[in-house]
């Protein structure tokens, strides 16, 4: 499970991306890049990561359910995760 501290920091992350949106689009379109320079760091998009909403486990992060694959396996094999069930052949 991931730390409480990696998750708050993303959390962070999404907020100053979604506060300077505009702003960096704005930038970018009139080419300014010295102003996009000046912009906080971590209110690029590139610099997030997707994160399971259950463990805030960073790899293995199946985008389609939101989960990493540990507790895809986990809540499939339950029966949680409508229209996914065990291969078999």
């Amino acid at each position: 499970m991931a730390t409480t501290a990696w998750i708050v920091k993303q959390k962070k992350r999404d907020a100053l991306r979604q506060k300077h949106w505009e702003k960096r689009q704005q930038l970018k379109a009139e080419g300014d890049y010295a102003g996009l320079a000046r912009l906080p760091r971590d209110s690029s998009p590139v610099r997030g990561h997707k994160r399971c909403a259950l463990t805030g486990r960073s790899r293995g992060y199946m985008g389609k359910f939101n989960i990493c694959r540990h507790q895809f396996r986990d809540l499939a094999l339950k029966g949680m995760i409508p229209g996914v069930r065990k291969s078999s052949w």
